[in-house]
């Protein structure tokens, strides 16, 4: 085609843009895709939902959810006002004007990049591709994805459409608080980057009518930096704190009133938080992206491989404190009863994903420990891709249940814990989160680790 035939695609999809007409496929229906069908339903935009999970397109047609902070009524006036089409027909991706990859972005077992998802996807839109639409990757990646691993796989399609020519491409990362009722996928600025300027142009005009500022960078390399840029500041920070926080347990120093002290100043300091291990879909991960990344180029990042050193070893360091406590009551960690309060990475979410959780239960099931949890937001115990736990449901924090635990060890510190409750009925609590700071009673019974 010509360049005067690309100008009339990118033309088009501007008109459909401009008119909401555009019919917006996100691929991924999981803790980024379905927030971002409501950032473009809420604009006015209908929306196909594309997932290979049978069972979440089953629900969704239901008009059930399955993420906690997206009601199920929400989903079933989209399904009723005819505004959301779920499906697991990838044929069907052909009927998108504009498509926005969501899939997950793991690391392989020797924590290199894993980009199957990304890859799949790709030769599914190939496979259907049409002249004249825009997509765009938000999945969390290492700069030069969008442009050396997507492209091609795009380029490779039946009908010998070329990118740049007969279609647009460009990267938006996501930008997902979970449980934070301040920020929505809506309400979160959004950097986009193209790898052309018609396609940053496309791409940028398309997410002005949904999120609540747009901020444009020169290319897709640029936004995709941008991202790991985010994550790595807070995992860095994060590794700082939780390795002074071994240092000062040695010393008996309190880290959590050594950082509420430094945040009373004003500037030059940003508050970061110890814990049990890192948890989620990006902070774990990005990092070694990153360093992944540096070695291809023939580089090492060994302050960023430190930082995931450092976060990676914080479930060990948990159980030889848990080790430590329980020996000076004369109990070894083999046989004892523990149940971790808290599966989901974060406070007040239904999220599982990378949660150290995970990785504590596994380690005390090597030790012979005898294992419960409970967590409100997290009924069934989800199977895991790197973790293998038995099936378990959780348990209700009962006087009685809490009295016959030789630990109560608190990983994620959810709000509808009653930690009054929980401290005044256990015999010991292992607290990784400070989660009972305003306790008043039984506080000898409380350690931090």
């Amino acid at each position: 085609m010509s360049d005067a035939t690309t100008e009339i695609l990118a033309s088009q999809l501007a008109g459909k843009i401009a008119d909401k007409t555009a019919k917006i496929g996100i691929i991924g229906l999981g803790y980024v895709g379905l927030p971002l069908i409501s950032a473009f339903t809420n604009a006015g935009f209908h929306c196909l939902g594309f997932d290979v999970d049978a069972e979440k397109v089953r629900m969704l047609k239901q008009g059930r959810s399955y993420i906690k902070h997206l009601a199920s009524e929400k989903i079933a006036d989209w399904i009723q006002r005819g505004v959301l089409d779920p499906t697991n027909d990838m044929s069907r991706l052909a009927e998108a004007d504009a498509l926005m990859i969501c899939v997950p972005t793991p690391l392989s077992a020797s924590r290199d990049p894993d980009l199957q998802y990304i890859e799949s996807t790709a030769e599914a839109i190939a496979a259907v591709l049409r002249p004249g639409q825009l997509v765009i990757l938000e999945s969390t990646t290492y700069p030069t994805t969008t442009r050396d691993v997507m492209v091609p796989i795009l380029n490779r399609n039946p009908s010998g459409l070329v990118c740049s020519r007969d279609v647009f491409v460009a990267f938006s990362p996501e930008r997902e608080d979970p449980g934070n009722p301040d920020y929505t996928a809506a309400g979160i600025p959004k950097v986009v980057g193209g790898i052309d300027e018609q396609s940053s142009e496309l791409a940028c005009a398309l997410y002005a009518h949904a999120i609540v500022r747009v901020v444009r960078v020169a290319n897709a390399e640029i936004a995709e930096a941008c991202k790991i840029l985010e994550n790595t500041y807070r995992a860095v920070n994060i590794a700082l704190v939780n390795e002074l926080k071994t240092l000062f347990d040695r010393m008996g120093i309190d880290i959590w009133q050594v950082v509420d002290a430094a945040k009373t100043k004003p500037f030059g300091f940003q508050a970061f938080y110890p814990g049990p291990g890192l948890g989620g879909h990006c902070i774990p991960i990005d990092p070694f992206y990153l360093s992944w990344l540096a070695r291809m180029q023939g580089m090492n990042t060994r302050f960023i491989e430190l930082a995931g050193e450092v976060n990676a070893g914080m479930p060990r360091y948990v159980i030889s404190r848990l080790s430590e406590f329980l020996n000076d009551q004369g109990k070894p960690i083999k046989g004892s009863k523990i149940c971790l309060l808290g599966m989901a990475y974060k406070k007040d979410v239904d999220d599982p994903r990378e949660s150290p959780s995970f990785e504590l239960m596994e380690l005390l099931m090597e030790r012979g420990a005898v294992l419960s949890y409970s967590d409100p937001h997290v009924p069934k115990l989800p199977k895991m891709r790197h973790y293998h736990l038995p099936p378990m449901s959780s348990t209700e924090l009962t006087a009685e249940f809490l009295a016959s635990q030789d630990c109560t060890l608190i990983s994620t510190d959810h709000t509808a814990f009653d930690y009054e409750h929980i401290v005044n009925h256990s015999s010991m609590v292992l607290d990784t989160r400070n989660a009972t700071k305003n306790v008043t009673s039984g506080r000898e019974k409380i350690f931090k680790a």
